[in-house]
């Protein structure tokens, strides 16, 4: 317990308080008895801060995190959203962990090496994202996915993410940052019709303030790695 207080930044212990503060009051407000979806929550929110960190233990939190999102997502027909989570952005993240775990900075297994992408790979990795859109707004139509225009979006903006993540580009924060909105937008949608879902709203305004953290402390991390 030491250990990881002395980890982790004041700021940073300040936040992950903060979340799961607000998604815990938030879930026995609107919820009190879907406890998979404050499972979900509160390791996805562990997830991000161990992620600002670069540390490869955010991955694994990551992976639990999108089998328990599947499963949400599932159970209010978001299926874009299940089949991202889990076809998508799971597998990704065991990719993502293999990757990290392979590049740390000076040999330090707790913190990965920032990387710069090339041009090259600016330009596969948007033409990827929009066949990978085009594919899934096709499949979300053919399932009658229940709003789908944000759905689609959500699918655009989690594999440009997922795929960011895997390359160690201080921007897949950013790009998962405007995923949340897209969600939280979906969530506000859902909770019109089942309040208790305005707990998912807060997990994702919760997970918005800690991508822009984790986007900040990543550029500094790039900064004193050089």
């Amino acid at each position: 317990m030491r250990k990881a207080i002395n980890y982790f930044s004041k700021f940073e212990l300040a936040l992950w308080i903060t979340s799961v503060l607000l998604i815990t009051v938030s879930f026995l407000a609107f919820d009190r008895t879907n406890y998979l979806t404050l499972c979900a929550s509160l390791i996805g929110v562990t997830s991000l801060i161990f992620c600002a960190k670069g540390n490869p233990v955010g991955q694994i939190f990551m992976i639990i995190f999108s089998l328990l999102y599947g499963v949400i997502s599932y159970g209010f027909s978001y299926y874009g959203e299940m089949i991202t989570y889990l076809g998508m952005t799971m597998p990704m993240a065991v990719f993502s962990l293999i990757s990290w775990l392979k590049n740390p900075y000076k040999g330090k297994k707790s913190e990965v090496k920032v990387s710069k992408l090339k041009n090259s790979e600016k330009i596969i990795i948007s033409v990827l994202t929009v066949l990978v859109t085009t594919l899934f707004y096709f499949i979300l139509s053919y399932f009658n996915t229940a709003n789908i225009l944000p759905s689609t979006v959500s699918v655009t903006t989690s594999f440009a993410a997922a795929t960011l993540t895997f390359r160690r580009s201080p921007y897949f924060a950013l790009v998962y940052a405007m995923n949340d909105v897209v969600l939280i937008v979906l969530w506000v949608l859902a909770s019109m019709s089942e309040p208790r879902y305005i707990s998912v709203v807060v997990c994702f305004v919760a997970f918005f303030f800690n991508d822009v953290y984790c986007f900040v402390n990543w550029q500094k991390m790039k900064r004193r790695q050089k």
